[in-house]
């Protein structure tokens, strides 16, 4: 098999496809998240702790010189970005354990099939039977 035919193979696996399509969404959602956070949530935090706003908020390590601009560290940003993080992880928790929720009860739903044994002797006995009626006096 050529090194091509086995790209290929891979390439359109389900498994493959399904991933990109997650990858997608998810960097889509991870937009809304961060907007969410950014523009709804940190906003009224900001008013509860006393007008601040989070995404200013820095450390100068060195001020800014006529050649070289300031050096911050943006603890402010951190902060958003851990609560984008914990609103992400909600939200994937509570899709996830849908999902599980709807297929428990899919699987209930569907009943299980009887193991191979309990078919055959199944089999065995309805053979049983058509097999002593037919011999029987008449």
């Amino acid at each position: 098999m050529s090194m091509i035919q086995e790209f290929k193979e891979f390439a359109v696996k389900g498994n493959v496809v399904d991933m990109a399509v997650g990858v997608i969404i998810g960097a889509a959602f991870g937009k809304i998240v961060s907007s969410l956070v950014t523009d709804v949530v940190m906003p009224p935090i900001g008013v509860l702790v006393g007008g601040v706003d989070f995404s200013k908020l820095s450390f100068t390590l060195q001020g800014a010189t006529a050649t070289a601009p300031a050096v911050l560290i943006s603890y402010g940003k951190f902060i958003q970005t851990v609560v984008d993080f914990t609103i992400i992880a909600a939200v994937i928790f509570m899709v996830i354990k849908g999902i599980n929720k709807m297929k428990k009860k899919a699987d209930a739903a569907v009943p299980a099939a009887p193991p191979a044994q309990e078919v055959l002797l199944t089999e065995i006995r309805d053979l049983l039977k058509n097999n002593s009626t037919k011999t029987c006096c008449s």
